[in-house]
């Protein structure tokens, strides 16, 4: 169990250039402990640039970056200098993405998503501690080979460690191996508590006891959908589209085990087939008030913090709290009441 003296509150980072410092600027000035870039449709690296430039307290990292569009040897160079520019204060999370985006978006080989990503860490540890001691680089393994690293080729040294690795896991496979070789635990916003304690927290420790590792040699995270406002039409149109956002995910066969652990895995064949015909309103529809607070906290702005908090406290070590349609000031207003 994650101890709540720990309990850190993240935020995102837009990944459009010109509005990236006022966002981490503001995290920064509210308290927040780090603020994570996702790759959508902008790099999520090059955002984290200017955040650092902007900011000197804020863990940065992304959330995610995708892996298997990359090869270790690229990601390590930027991982690398971004560790050296935030003065140690970068995260590199990584996920796995689905095989349709792998293959036919980004035209890279998938296979192995578990076994792949473990060996990917593996050969960033590699790459860093051969340019950390200047030893030779001699990784060869199933997917990734790196043999060659000349002087023309090693960057400069730095004061700072390795920096963390945090691995994106729903599925049990996933989060064994992320609790033997990772630094953090990436979760997902369609994810409940009962799924935390009863799926997810039970698969890293196996993962951990596998590698000897203790719990506290690892971050559990948490992504939480959040809807709240300071008037009651604010509240009803943030609602309405956490349970828009809760379809949408439902409809994912990804999450369905999610469903099913609570007795609804019919509901995403309903979902799944209303997806294709372009329902979304009816989906939406279909989210009654027991997954909505099964899967989301909902709220008035003076209530929302201290709901968010008892259900993170004491069972992950970070959360990353979505708010859904909230001002900034909403948002400032909840994080604070957060924190008392």
């Amino acid at each position: 169990m994650a101890d709540a003296a720990r309990l850190k509150v993240d935020g995102g980072i837009p990944n459009q250039l010109d509005r990236v410092t006022d966002a981490a600027v503001t995290l920064e000035r509210d308290g927040y402990d780090g603020g994570w870039t996702a790759e959508t449709n902008h790099d999520p690296f090059l955002p984290l640039l200017l955040a650092a430039e902007h900011t000197s307290r804020l863990e940065l990292g992304t959330n995610i970056a995708v892996a298997f569009a990359r090869n270790p040897m690229i990601v390590a160079n930027i991982g690398w200098d971004l560790q050296a520019y935030s003065r140690g204060r970068f995260i590199l999370g990584l996920g796995t993405q689905i095989r349709p985006h792998i293959e036919k978006r980004f035209s890279m080989p998938w296979s192995h998503p578990a076994r792949r990503m473990r060996e990917f860490v593996a050969a960033l540890h590699a790459i860093w501690d051969a340019w950390r001691d200047g030893g030779k680089l001699c990784f060869e393994g199933d997917f990734y080979t790196h043999k060659i690293m000349t002087p023309m080729f090693t960057p400069e040294p730095q004061p700072y460690p390795m920096p963390k690795v945090f691995i994106a896991a729903v599925g049990e496979a996933m989060t064994e191996m992320c609790g033997e070789v990772a630094d953090g635990h990436l979760g997902h916003p369609m994810v409940s508590k009962r799924y935390i304690t009863d799926v997810t927290t039970p698969a890293l420790l196996r993962g951990l006891q596998r590698a000897g590792r203790r719990r506290g040699d690892i971050e559990l995270s948490a992504e939480v959908l959040v809807a709240t406002g300071q008037t009651d039409a604010e509240l009803r149109t943030a609602t309405a589209a956490v349970r828009k956002q809760i379809a949408f995910y439902g409809s994912t066969p990804a999450y369905r085990r999610v469903l099913e652990l609570h007795g609804w895995g019919g509901l995403h064949d309903e979902l799944n087939r209303l997806s294709k015909q372009g329902e979304w309103d009816a989906m939406a529809g279909l989210v009654d008030d027991e997954m909505l607070a099964t899967l989301a906290v909902v709220g008035p702005v003076d209530e929302v913090g201290t709901a968010l908090r008892l259900r993170c406290e004491g069972v992950v070590d970070r959360v990353l709290p979505i708010f859904m349609t909230a001002s900034q000031s909403c948002i400032t207003a909840a994080t604070k009441e957060f924190r008392q």
